[in-house]
């Protein structure tokens, strides 16, 4: 049975104090939920975070990570790296990464394939961007995202995947797919997997929404039977909006 996840990406944003104020307000509200929830706090304070987390059952994940072990690759972080700090679980082809700082499919593969070999969760993101929306290509952007990152692993690997679908446009725009929208493109998410898998595979992988959810969508989108659960940006930053959110899963 799939899992129901609830993931704060922080991005870059609070400093540590910041930070440590922030996960105290979490863990101090955190409802009774059987969801997992997550929170991926800036690198510089990972390790911190995992410390501060140790006896709540919010989980602390990375934002990103390099495919080499070690290296001249300056400003990277190495799955050991995440490992040796308690961190098993990392965000990878966020749409920022794509846009920012060049990251293609071969790239993303590439980083999933050196997480999975660590023992590594995998959060894999994809959408498509305002353009393929209004256009009509947007089915074909995502099938392709998927199968070029994702598609010829072996079929034990996808236990330990989640994808992370986030309409571009729906981020920090203000902007959000409707439920209907979001329900059509997770329903076609998983029809591409059987085909591509089979229906086992399909129905047991989490898919999370993610693209502007707020305390106020955040119940009607997660209601839709193939949603499981939201990637959370600026609303994982307020504690309440983040709590409330979490409660509507």
């Amino acid at each position: 049975m799939r899992s129901k996840i609830v993931a704060g990406n922080w991005k870059m944003n609070k400093n540590h104090k910041e930070t440590e104020a922030l996960l105290a307000e979490l863990s101090a509200k955190l409802p009774d939920t059987n969801a997992e929830v997550m929170v991926a706090p800036t690198f510089v304070n990972l390790a911190s975070a995992v410390e501060h987390l140790e006896s709540s059952a919010i989980e602390v994940i990375a934002q990103n990570m390099h495919f080499e072990e070690s290296g001249a690759f300056t400003g990277e972080i190495s799955a050991d790296m995440l490992l040796d700090i308690g961190v098993d679980t990392v965000i990878i082809g966020h749409s920022e990464r794509r846009a920012y700082f060049g990251e293609n499919d071969e790239i993303l593969r590439k980083k999933v394939v050196a997480g999975l070999a660590k023992g590594m969760r995998i959060m894999f993101c994809f959408g498509e961007e305002l353009q393929d929306r209004k256009s009509g290509d947007h089915f074909k952007v995502v099938a392709s995202q998927l199968k070029n990152a994702l598609f010829g692993l072996p079929a034990g690997e996808w236990a330990k995947i989640i994808l992370a679908y986030e309409p571009v446009w729906a981020i920090g725009t203000g902007e959000t797919a409707s439920p209907e929208q979001a329900q059509e493109m997770h329903a076609f998410i998983r029809k591409t997997l059987t085909e591509a898998y089979d229906a086992k595979i399909a129905n047991n992988v989490s898919i999370l929404y993610g693209g502007s959810v707020k305390p106020g969508n955040a119940v009607e989108i997660f209601s839709k039977p193939d949603v499981d659960g939201g990637l959370i940006g600026g609303a994982a930053l307020v504690a309440d909006d983040f709590i409330a959110i979490i409660k509507a899963i």
